[in-house]
């Protein structure tokens, strides 16, 4: 059989070890998951009751329209029903964005390093892949509008970024929103969006009454601790919706995620709490790397990547041991990094003990 020339060694997708096999493998009785940035405190309580409210359901499709919970997010972020797009987690609506936009005669520009599913679905589509460092972990925007042309399709800002958590101000972004030619899409990718507490970070979804060529992307994985669900949504202006929708498959989110995500919007004092917790938390991190000197990039997210000037893999492997699963650096682009998740303040406490037992150890790879 003949598969499309580009899958030929392209690499899926590996998630971390699961806890459990973790757990069996090192002979440990804890393990703490810090690798994927979920929230360490879950999701609102409303979301569990709504699930097992619509536990009766199961033998009937979901509603294709999603019209609740499109309802209820049109009403939460001040936009029209008809401007969003609701996807099986924002990734899912990469991929509808890949597939309408992109073919072997376009390309597509990111940063580098940045999300890992922009340069994966636009090399499905065989599309071009414009890959533009990043500058300390920033978008450089000025080099990424040089690298557009007239067969650029796509432009993504993973704003903030993962995997380093900084992120692009208003200013910034607004200023490359307006020097964009109109046939490129500009995504402004919004995962961590709740997390953020930059004052000059950029209200995208204003933008979207001047920019035709505007998508913003939002999902409920993180914040809203509803990552085993998988919903996220694109927000658009009517024509763009109407333009991809045809390539979303029918049913594609389930009825437990509508019910929980409903629920979950109508629970902002959750939210609230998650956020202040993660906004201390992060400062703890950021303590703790200017007590032992090592470089970190500033977060906006509910995760952080520091560099411990060693093999981002040796760091992962010394950790995984002690019972905390990390993210190495080295799959991401930041070799000599690793990136964490931020806990719960037990797991925070329990990390920063084990990292300054490793950093008064001889070097990790000795």
């Amino acid at each position: 059989m003949k598969a499309k020339p580009q899958l030929h060694g392209l690499p899926s997708y590996k998630p971390g070890k699961p806890i459990e096999e973790v757990k069996r493998e090192l002979g440990l009785t804890k393990v703490v998951k810090l690798a994927s940035n979920e929230n360490p405190y879950g999701a609102s309580p409303k979301a569990a009751i709504a699930i097992q409210e619509a536990a009766s359901q199961t033998a009937i499709y979901p509603d294709g329209y999603a019209a609740v919970i499109r309802e209820k997010v049109a009403a939460k972020i001040g936009v029209d029903r008809n401007q969003l797009v609701f996807g099986n987690g924002s990734d899912e609506v990469i991929q509808f964005l890949c597939r309408a936009f992109l073919s072997p005669e376009t390309n597509t520009v990111t940063a580098d390093p940045t999300f890992s599913q922009y340069k994966l679905n636009a090399t499905i589509e065989g599309a071009e892949v414009r890959e533009v460092p990043s500058v300390d972990g920033v978008h450089d925007l000025d080099a990424m509008l040089d690298a557009i042309d007239e067969n650029t399709r796509i432009v993504w800002v993973c704003n903030p970024n993962n995997p380093s958590g900084t992120y692009v101000d208003e200013k910034a972004f607004v200023s490359f929103l307006e020097r964009v030619p109109s046939h490129v899409l500009v995504v402004s990718d919004e995962a961590y969006y709740e997390y953020v507490t930059a004052s000059d970070y950029p209200e995208t979804l204003p933008l979207l009454k001047k920019y035709d060529n505007l998508m913003v992307l939002r999902t409920f994985s993180k914040a809203y601790g509803l990552a085993a669900l998988r919903i996220g949504y694109g927000v658009a202006n009517p024509a763009l919706i109407s333009l991809i929708d045809p390539v979303r498959p029918p049913f594609n989110n389930t009825t437990f995620a509508h019910a929980a995500a409903v629920a979950a919007l109508e629970d902002d004092a959750f939210i609230s709490t998650c956020v202040e917790k993660n906004t201390e938390a992060l400062k703890q991190f950021e303590q703790f790397c200017k007590q032992y000197a090592l470089k970190y990039y500033p977060s906006q997210t509910n995760f952080i990547l520091i560099d411990f000037n060693r093999p981002g893999d040796e760091i992962f492997d010394f950790l995984l041991k002690k019972g905390f699963i990390v993210r190495s650096g080295q799959a991401l682009g930041f070799p000599t990094c690793v990136r964490i998740t931020i806990g719960t303040e037990e797991e925070n406490k329990e990390l920063f003990a084990v990292l300054e037992e490793m950093l008064a150890s001889k070097p990790v790879g000795q």
